[in-house]
Formats: structure tokens, C-alpha cells, sequence
């Protein structure tokens, strides 16, 4: 495949994840693909690397590497959409797109359903797949964002004690300091003793930051019972 050359490249800025650069990895069988692919990616500045098949890709250790996949659908071995799958039932979400010479309508839904980012077909102009590459990149720095926000949540709720998580449930309820104080059997100082140090632990400046860092735990560490 030859690569759309003669279109005007947009500056792509490069991006750092957690401070490292973003990867973009290219699974396609066709060796002259991977490599019109790789020269593309690099004239933009984002690193890429490339393999034959899936197994290649599932034998390396770079999967969980911030950045994006590029998928052919029909390989050798394992399709580009068992990937896919794979990647969802083992919970990485990282994002994909799919280029393909072979691609239908049916095809392309099922990609479509399963969080793929685009479905873009062969031959394809290089800045509809650099834009593509861009808004992957982004949507994995976001989630990777929410995740290291989500497990300093969870890390410093581990630090309250069963009455602080108690008063945090109640807070979260929206309910008033008297009412915490009646329900619990408490003071209404105490309540705000307790209620203190879970602004402090929680490390939020406000109410609202409280109950946005309360709704970012998981379910099941909201409705736990104070041990």
C-alpha cells in the first residue's frame, strides 16, 4: 500500500503520558505496510513500532504502554477484531483503529460497537489517519488521567477510619451535620472533627471536590460497611 503523500500535513504536538512518550503500535501482516506506516508516524513525531500478527504483538510486553493500536482485521492467525475482543475481555482499554483493505459494513460495526476510535479503509490520506492517531492518543492519556486519579482516591479513602467513612457516606447523601450527628448517635462536634480529617485525608479543598472524589471510588468500596 502506498500512502497518500501529496496533502498537507497539520503540526501534530507531541504528547507526554505520564511522562513518556506515546507509542503507536501497528499490527499488520503486509511488511510494506507497517513500514509506510512507521515513516508517517515518525514524520509527526510520536514514536511507533510494528509486528506481523497479533501473537507477535501478544509476545511482547508494550501493551500496556500509553498510545494506540493500529490494526489490520484480516491477518494470519488471530484477526484484528479478536484482538480487539482480547483486549476488552482482559480489561485494557487501549484505543484502536482499524485499517483495512477488506472492510464491510458489518465489519465495521462490530469494530464500531466494541470502542473502536475509527474503521478506515486502504488506501487512506495521511492526515485522516494522523488525525485518527491524535484523537486515540488523546482518548488513552484521558482514561490513563482518570485511572491514576481514581487509584490516589482509593489509596487515600483507605487511609480513613470506619467512623470517618461512615460520616463520608453521609456527607455524600447530602446529608447536614445535625442530621450525620442524630443517625450515627454522635455529636454534632464530632461530626465536624470527623468531617475535617476526611477533607484532609481525602486532600480536597472543598465540598464539591469531596463528592467528586466520593462518586470516582468503585461501587463497591462506596457501599462497603465500616469494618
Amino acid at each position: 500500500m502506498k500512502l497518500d503523500q501529496p496533502v498537507q500535513r497539520k503540526a501534530v504536538s507531541q504528547r507526554r503520558c505520564e511522562g513518556e512518550r506515546p507509542l503507536v503500535i501497528i499490527v499488520d501482516d503486509d511488511a510494506s505496510v507497517r513500514e509506510a506506516l512507521s515513516e508517517l508516524i515518525a514524520s509527526v513525531g510520536f514514536r511507533s513500532t510494528s509486528f506481523g500478527s497479533t501473537r507477535e504483538l501478544l509476545a511482547s510486553d508494550i501493551l500496556d504502554s500509553p498510545g494506540c493500536l493500529i490494526l489490520d482485521v484480516r491477518m494470519p492467525g488471530a484477526s484484528g477484531l479478536d484482538l480487539q475482543r482480547h483486549l476488552t475481555q482482559t480489561g485494557n482499554p487501549k484505543p484502536v483503529i482499524f485499517l483495512t483493505g477488506h472492510g464491510d459494513i458489518p465489519m465495521t460495526v462490530q469494530a464500531m460497537k466494541a470502542g473502536a476510535v475509527d474503521f478506515l479503509i486502504k488506501p487512506v490520506r495521511d492526515q485522516t489517519l494522523l488525525d485518527a492517531i491524535t484523537t486515540a492518543i488523546d482518548l488513552d492519556a484521558a482514561r490513563r488521567a482518570e485511572a491514576a486519579l481514581v487509584k490516589r482516591n482509593m489509596e487515600r479513602h483507605e487511609t480513613l477510619t470506619p467512623r470517618e467513612h461512615e460520616v463520608l457516606q453521609e456527607i455524600a447523601r447530602g446529608r447536614l451535620n445535625k442530621q450525620i450527628a442524630f443517625d450515627l448517635g454522635i455529636s454534632e462536634v464530632t461530626v465536624k472533627l470527623h468531617r475535617g480529617n476526611v477533607m484532609r485525608k481525602m486532600e480536597v479543598a472543598s465540598l464539591s471536590e469531596l463528592i467528586r472524589a466520593w462518586d470516582s471510588l468503585p461501587g463497591s468500596m462506596r457501599d462497603a460497611d465500616p469494618i
